[in-house]
C-alpha cells in the first residue's frame, strides 16, 4: 500500500511539472506577455495581422495612435483588459483553427469601440460635423450625428489603406524581418 501512495505522489508531481512546463513553453512560444503591452508590434505576433500593421505603419495615424488607442476602450483599464482578453481569445481560436477569412472583418463590438475612439480623438471636428450634419452626415435628433453610421463608411482608407487582405497588401509578408 505504501508503494502505491509513492507512485501516485510521484506521478502527480511529474504530471504537474509536465503541465507547468507546457504552460511556460506556450507562454514563451506565443509571446503571450507581449499582449499586455501597448506596442503595435505585439499585434503582428500573428501573421494574419501583418497587412493591418503594414498599412497602419504608412498611415497618418502612425505618429498619433496605436492599435490599442483605436481598437480598445480608453480610460477604463478594466474595460480595456476585458476587451483585450475577449478579442485575444477570439483571435487565438480563429487563428489556431484557421476559421478566419483572408480579409478579416471587425466584429460589431470592436467596431463600436473604434467608432467611440474616432469620436474621442476627433472631438474638435465634432462641432464641424454637427454644423454640417444636414449636408454630409445624416442629421437626426436636433443636429446630432447619426450614430448608426461609422466614420469609416466615408473615410474608408483611414488608417489601414485601401487593401487589407492577407494576400493583396504589398510588402505585408515578412514585416517582422523588416522591423529588426
Amino acid at each position: 500500500m505504501e508503494k502505491n501512495k509513492k507512485i501516485i505522489i510521484y506521478g502527480t508531481i511529474v504530471s504537474v511539472l509536465i503541465a507547468a512546463g507546457l504552460f511556460i513553453y506556450t507562454v514563451y512560444a506565443s509571446q503571450m506577455l507581449s499582449y499586455l503591452s501597448s506596442d503595435p508590434k505585439a499585434c503582428i505576433n500573428c501573421h494574419v495581422m501583418d497587412s493591418a500593421y503594414s498599412t497602419w505603419e504608412k498611415s497618418s495615424h502612425k505618429n498619433v495612435a496605436t492599435c490599442i488607442e483605436c481598437h480598445l476602450p480608453v480610460g477604463d483599464e478594466i474595460a480595456k483588459y476585458e476587451a483585450k482578453a475577449r478579442d485575444g481569445w477570439n483571435h487565438s481560436v480563429a487563428f489556431t483553427l484557421n476559421t478566419y477569412k483572408n480579409n478579416i472583418r471587425i466584429s460589431e463590438d470592436a467596431a463600436n469601440r473604434v467608432q467611440a475612439n474616432c469620436i474621442r480623438c476627433h472631438t474638435s471636428i465634432n462641432e464641424t460635423l454637427k454644423a454640417n450634419a444636414d449636408k454630409y452626415h445624416n442629421a437626426h435628433n436636433n443636429g446630432e450625428i447619426d450614430n448608426q453610421r461609422k466614420c469609416w463608411e466615408c473615410h474608408k482608407y483611414v488608417p489601414h489603406g485601401k487593401v487589407r487582405s492577407l494576400t493583396s497588401t504589398p510588402y505585408n509578408l515578412g514585416i517582422k524581418e523588416n522591423l529588426k
